[in-house]
């Protein structure tokens, strides 16, 4: 774990040239999140007496016991596999998180969060020339074109620029409905954990939403992510279905966690009012 100085965070719209960077940095955040989900869908009730079905009708045609308990469970997982990316790294949106970064660099580069801990500290956080990636010399970076719908659904991707070194990023969905926003993804590099950078990007981030005039923010946790439930709550965020009131009601209509595999959940929904 690195000391980090959070008033020398800069937090800057994601460049062209930063995608892969973050591509990578979102997959090593996800790490062992598909496994947990599966794991999870895997030992639901339903699921268990769907497998045990299929694992006796297996039994008639395979001699061994094993093989017969074995094959559903392989294949369901494998199953799972195929589908489940999609859940694992933009979340509250469609799209798989390569498709959803490569999309959303357009914009306003030079634009940025608040640090609320540079005007603490009086100190002015300097955008240091990002450190040099080595690129093969043979192949050509392809440049892909995005078609106008396509860039209008792209959402934003914020980075914590630290040194020239990009530490963590927060991913929001563009605006779907009026007033509302959406936090798809949080994202924190190993090292970096634990110093209070996830807050500040949150925060930062709710702050600008705030003076755009939003009036509720989401947030969409793996289900089986007790961390992330943790973090959010602490940010004072709610759990959507925990209340009684009838808007809450209302919104459960409008904003659904995801689902996977026979219904099963695969996200718990969050939201706080700013």
């Amino acid at each position: 774990m690195v000391k980090l100085e959070l008033d020398q965070v800069v937090m800057r719209r994601m460049r062209e040239d930063d995608i892969e960077t973050v591509k990578a940095l979102i997959k090593e955040g996800c790490e062992g999140t598909e496994n947990r989900l599966i794991l999870h869908v895997l030992t639901r009730p339903l699921c268990l007496f769907i497998l045990a079905i299929l694992s006796s009708i297996l039994r008639c045609l395979v001699h061994s016991f094993i093989l017969a308990l074995a094959i559903p469970v392989f294949l369901l997982i494998i199953f799972l596999k195929i589908t489940m990316p999609r859940a694992t790294g933009i979340l509250g949106t469609s799209r798989p998180y390569w498709d959803y970064v490569g999309s959303s660099y357009r914009g306003t580069q030079e634009e940025t969060l608040v640090n609320h801990y540079s005007r603490i500290s009086g100190k002015t956080p300097v955008i240091k020339k990002p450190r040099r990636r080595i690129r093969p010399k043979e192949k050509e970076m392809p440049t892909e074109k995005i078609d106008p719908e396509r860039e209008r659904a792209a959402g934003q991707v914020w980075l914590a620029d630290c040194d020239g070194e990009i530490i963590g990023c927060v991913c929001s969905e563009s605006e779907t409905r009026a007033g509302v926003r959406r936090i798809c993804r949080v994202v924190v590099g190993c090292w970096y954990r634990r110093e209070g950078l996830g807050r500040l990007l949150v925060q930062s981030l709710e702050h600008r939403e705030g003076e755009a005039g939003a009036h509720r923010v989401y947030a969409h946790v793996p289900y089986p992510s007790k961390v992330g439930e943790a973090f959010f709550k602490k940010m004072g965020y709610r759990q959507l279905g925990e209340g009684t009131d009838e808007e809450e009601d209302e919104e459960e209509k409008l904003e659904t966690p995801e689902r996977g595999f026979l219904g099963f959940h695969l996200t718990k929904v969050f939201y706080k009012d700013l």
